[in-house]
Formats: structure tokens, sequence, C-alpha cells
């Protein structure tokens, strides 16, 4: 596996080895020891897995205080653009985000540590995308940031009008009135 940190510290690529034959494929996934050594001690507690079709966007998502999370996301069949916004307000890329495309042909996965906000857009037909947190969902702590928001100036590839979203992520909160870490 390599570990690639991306321009935000903390926040990394894993790109796996993948064996390939005439029978299809084969890689690890996640290895404790070899990620703990590069990225840090992260206790993973649940996998969750999720489906969305061409045009969703979820996010951008995350949880406050005590309830934050860090995440381990991949692609499973499909393409999404992965996206972590900073919300460490003590961090030099505070409002800063990293966007990633991962796909199940790449093989790819985004770390990303506690402090971030989290969201991700379908380019092909249908996603699978799954993802190990290290803390319980917790509605009374869940919050979202605009995925369109100015003052991220996230460029998304798609005309926002073509976005689908959940009601939650309508209403998600501007940047400027967002809580942070």
């Amino acid at each position: 596996m390599e570990y690639i940190e991306t321009e935000i510290k903390g926040v990394f690529i894993l790109e796996p080895k993948v064996f390939k034959d005439s029978r299809g494929y084969f890689f690890e996934a996640w290895k404790r020891e070899e990620f703990e050594n590069i990225v840090g001690k992260v206790n993973f507690i649940q996998d969750n897995e999720s489906k969305s079709s061409y045009g969703v966007l979820r996010g951008l998502h995350y949880q406050k205080g005590a309830f934050s999370q860090a995440k381990l996301v991949r692609v499973i069949m499909g393409c999404v653009l992965d996206v972590a916004v900073d919300l460490r307000k003590d961090s030099d890329t505070f409002g800063k985000y990293v966007m990633v495309e991962l796909s199940g042909e790449n093989k790819r996965q985004l770390f990303i540590p506690r402090g971030f906000a989290h969201g991700f857009l379908v380019k092909s037909k249908e996603a699978v995308f799954t993802y190990k947190v290290d803390n319980v969902y917790a509605p009374q702590a869940e919050a979202s940031v605009r995925f369109d928001d100015p003052d991220l100036g996230i460029k998304w590839p798609i005309d926002p009008s073509s976005v689908i979203l959940s009601p939650k992520d309508m209403d998600g909160t501007p940047f400027k009135d967002a809580e942070f870490f």
C-alpha cells in the first residue's frame, strides 16, 4: 500500500497494490499495523455502505465535539469525487479542501481525520461507497455545511441544478455560520 499525504496535513490517499490475473484481482484494503505506522492509531469501530445514483451529492457532513469521526472511505463499484474540508480552527489549512476521485477501478481510499466535513458526488451511473468510522453516529451532534458554499469554493464538476440532495443537505449551514473544532 502506498500512503500519500495530501496538501492538508493528516489527510491521506491510500493506493493499494493490486494483483491481477485471469481470475480477477486481489488487494489488501486495510492493514492495521501498516496504517498505524504511517497515519497513526485509529480505532475503527464500524463499517458503513451506501449506494447512490449519478448526480447524488452526499454531504458535507460532520459530527461535532466528542462525536467527531475519522473515516477511511472507498468506492467498491462506480466513481465518485470525494471531498474533505478542514474545519479545525487552529489549522493552517482551515476552510481548505481536498478532492479525490475514488472508483472501483482505481481502488484508491481516502483517510479523513477527525475535524473535517466530508461529502461525495457520484459521477457514474451508480456507486457503492463504503467507509470505516472510529466513533458512533450521534444524531444530536450531526451537522452539515452547504456543498455550494461560496466561501469554500468547491469546484464540483456538475451544474448545481442537476445535483440530487437529501432535504437535510439542502438545509446545510453556510460555512461562516458552522460550528468548528
